[in-house]
């Protein structure tokens, strides 16, 4: 059981419309792991984030103040074309599952970037952030630093072999900053050190049924304060 903390509910049916979810988090959460068992239940068209193809990834993590601002642009154009051409589909009969959100780009620009770069860095961000879509639902997901170590050393991505931890630690209190002040959308917070999505059937159709559940108060004109709930103690 995922114990969600919530809001009182619109007594309408849930919404069979298609909706567009995003699923954020910190490295090695399992983001696209839950986008993919998502999708077993939604059959939506998937956007996944694309790490590898980043030149400048693994002199980064080899020597992040070097190679920072390098990388952090490059994500930024990538992810932003990808979303803009989201935008501008129109949206599939049963909708998209994506496996990260612009904002993310902002969370890692502003734990990397010296002043200067930063600086120019939210110029182009907040112009290009105007031209995005937005989701229907949020789904921040987060774990103790003890099950992210152990997630990104299981799927072995040779970039991520000199991992910094006190990164990761600092990586994920940025998102834990944001998303304690996100509102522009509904949003799922999950703690998931204890959730297994994975091979369990009931956390899928858990969340399934919650995200749609958000969806349907928010289309009903809740408050965005009514259209946020989540495990966290």
């Amino acid at each position: 059981m995922l114990e969600l903390n919530q809001r009182p509910d619109v007594y309408v049916p849930l919404t069979e419309e298609p909706l567009y979810v995003v699923v954020e988090g910190p490295i090695g959460v399992g983001k696209t792991t839950l986008v993919h068992r998502l999708r077993e239940k939604m059959d939506a068209q998937l956007v996944l984030e694309i790490v590898e193809e980043n030149p400048f990834l693994p002199q980064f993590y080899s020597n992040p103040k070097r190679y920072a601002f390098q990388t952090q642009l490059f994500f930024l154009m990538s992810r932003f074309r990808q979303q803009k051409e989201l935008y501008q589909e129109e949206r599939p009969e049963n909708g998209f599952l994506a496996d990260y959100h612009l904002l993310k780009d902002r969370i890692f620009a502003e734990l990397t970037l010296e002043d200067e770069e930063l600086a120019l860095y939210k110029s182009v961000y907040e112009s290009l952030a105007l031209c995005v879509k937005k989701p229907d639902v949020l789904i921040y997901l987060t774990a103790d630093e003890k099950s992210l170590i152990e997630r990104i050393e299981r799927r072995a991505r040779p970039f991520e072999k000199d991992f910094d931890r006190r990164y990761l630690a600092r990586l994920s209190e940025r998102y834990q900053h944001h998303f304690s002040i996100y509102a522009d959308t509904p949003l799922l917070k999950l703690n998931t050190t204890r959730i297994n999505y994975v091979t369990d059937e009931q956390p899928i159709e858990e969340i399934y049924t919650e995200v749609r559940r958000l969806a349907t108060n928010w289309r009903a004109g809740r408050d965005i304060s009514e259209c946020i709930s989540s495990n966290f103690c």
